[in-house]
This record gives C-alpha cells, structure tokens and sequence, in this order.
C-alpha cells in the first residue's frame, strides 16, 4: 500500500519535507537568537548609568560610537565652519528644523553638532549665528542617522545648505575636509556656560537611544518572525501526512476494487 512511496514523484516530496523542516527550525531558532540579544541588551542598558550623568571625555576616546558610548558627553575644540538646516524634526510635537554646525577641530576633521532646534520651516525663522574663533564644546554623543532614523528625508531635491540626514556620508560631497562618522546634540546651557555655548534662542535636542538598544518594533519583529518560521515548518509536516494518507487511501480503495485504475 506504501509502494507510492518509492515513485519519483514521492522521493522528491520526501526531499522536500526533509530539508524544508531543519531550514525552518534554524530560521526560527535564529530569529528568537536575535530576540533574546535584543533583551539582554536592553536589560544591560537599563543596569548601566545615564550616559548623560557620566564625566565628559574627549571626543576621540569614544568613537567609534557604540551602545555603550552613545549619549555619552564627549569634548571638542575646534572652529565653526559650514552651518546646515535639518528640516522636518519634530520636537515636543512640534515641526521644526535642527541647527547644524560643522566644528573644524585640530585634526581637519570636522565634527557635526546640533546647536538646537527652531519651530516653524528654515527661511522661516532667523538662525542664530553660531560662535566665532577657537570654542569647546561639550554635547551628547550620537551614531550617524541611517534610513531607520526618524525624522530623515531621503528624497533630495532640498535647497542648498539643508541636509536630509546627519551623516558623514551625507556630508561628504558637500564640505571639502573629512567629518566624523558621529554628532553631538548640544544640552541646555548651564548658569555659567557664557557665549560659548552658541545655543541663543535654540531649544537643546536630546540626545536617543542607541538604534537596537531597547524593546522596540524590530525586536518584536523578530519574535513573530520566530512564530512564522515555526509555523511554516509545522505547517510542512501537516501537508505531508495529509498527502501521506490521502495517496495510501486511493492505494487502498484501488486495491480493494472500490475505485477505478486511472491508468
């Protein structure tokens, strides 16, 4: 009644069912890894102090920018040079644009720092003027902007000096020097800042999370991406009994007489 087994037809079924099940059980082993890393990590977060509460430390002692580094205060001196407005941030749940200015260090490289945020659209509202001659500053750390970012227009087409995404490789075609793969968001001027701090009619950007750090959407996703694999896999093995019983039932009614030899 099991002859069936042994035609072509089956051996490429029987094929089939025994690799699509392991594949199945590895993808959705590997998603849950994932999960689980997105925890730990998250867990691990949540142990370590605010990076904003830490000591600040020079700028190159904490590139290149990480889980454990981003948020942290990092120093630079150096010279504003090219200023460039990033339109459609929102803050507060307001639209508006961030300020960016390129601080020239001693290095060449330049390094991007958000001065603040302006309600309204650039052209809109009048751009304080950032300092002049040699300034220290002392900003949040953060990671590049990618496509994931909020906020970020990768659509181009925007008017000369504004700026999609805060980037090295964004700015690259636009400055002629080197500029850190990092930016610094500018926190609130203290009492004794002075007029270093270029931060005159600004609202200070805070500094988020690092991107894969806590419980967000794509962990998730990779939970019920879990449940997926391990659905599909079960699913696989339903249909091969199914066929299985279905194929040895024809076998048998045929071999009973009960139904006619399609052949």
């Amino acid at each position: 009644m099991y002859r069936f087994l042994l035609t072509p037809r089956w051996w490429g079924i029987n094929l089939f069912v025994v690799l699509a099940i392991p594949f199945c059980v590895f993808m959705g082993t590997w998603q849950l890894g994932r999960f689980e890393d997105r925890v730990q990590t998250h867990e691990k977060a949540e142990e370590r102090p605010d990076p904003g509460t830490r000591s600040p430390e020079p700028l190159d002692a904490l590139l290149p920018v990480s889980t454990d580094t981003s948020g942290r205060p990092a120093v630079a001196t150096g010279t504003y040079a090219d200023q460039f407005l990033v339109p459609g941030r929102k803050l507060d749940d307001r639209n508006g644009f961030y300020v960016l200015d390129l601080l020239r260090t001693d290095s060449g490289k330049a390094l991007p720092v958000v001065r603040g945020w302006l309600a309204g659209a650039p052209g809109g509202a009048e751009v304080p003027a950032a300092p002049k001659g040699e300034v220290t500053v002392t900003g949040d750390l953060q990671a590049s902007e990618n496509s994931g970012t909020d906020g970020v227009d990768l659509s181009g087409g925007l008017p000369e000096g504004q700026l999609g995404m805060i980037s090295a490789a964004s700015l690259v075609n636009l400055v002629p020097y080197d500029v850190y793969d990092a930016w610094v968001t500018l926190p609130a001027p203290g009492p004794d800042a002075g007029t270093d701090a270029g931060t005159d009619g600004l609202k200070p950007v805070p500094a988020a999370a690092a991107q894969g750090s806590g419980l967000d959407l794509k962990a998730f996703q990779n939970l019920g991406y879990t449940g997926e694999w391990f659905v599909f896999g079960g699913f696989v093995l339903f249909m091969w009994f199914r066929l299985l019983r279905r194929e040895s039932e024809a076998a048998r009614d045929l071999r009973l007489g009960l139904a006619a030899d399609a052949d």
